[in-house]
């Protein structure tokens, strides 16, 4: 573990009822942390979870191969791309 300390300047506002409330207490206490800790590392499991599921692309080893097999061996250029290409550099001059 890091010798740095982070300073914590940032906070997180949530409104509950009592029974949300003691529920978070009721867990934290399972884990031995505050309520505070249990809800941000909780929340921030959560987050991660959600960021791979939608930014991870998992492949089939079939997919992989067609995958890998297109970017190994690109096809030559048609015409479509090439005026794409020819327009973004005129754009970009």
């Amino acid at each position: 573990m890091s010798s740095i300390v982070e300073a914590k300047d940032d906070r997180l506002q949530v409104r509950l009822n009592a029974e949300a409330k003691t529920v978070l207490q009721r867990a934290a206490n399972y884990r031995h942390k505050t309520v505070s800790q249990f809800v941000l590392t909780t929340a921030l499991a959560e987050a991660e979870k959600v960021i791979r599921e939608n930014e991870a692309v998992a492949l089939s080893a079939a997919d992989w191969k067609v995958f890998y097999d297109a970017l190994s061996n690109p096809p030559a250029p048609n015409a479509a791309l090439r005026k794409a290409f020819a327009k973004y550099q005129k754009s970009a001059e």
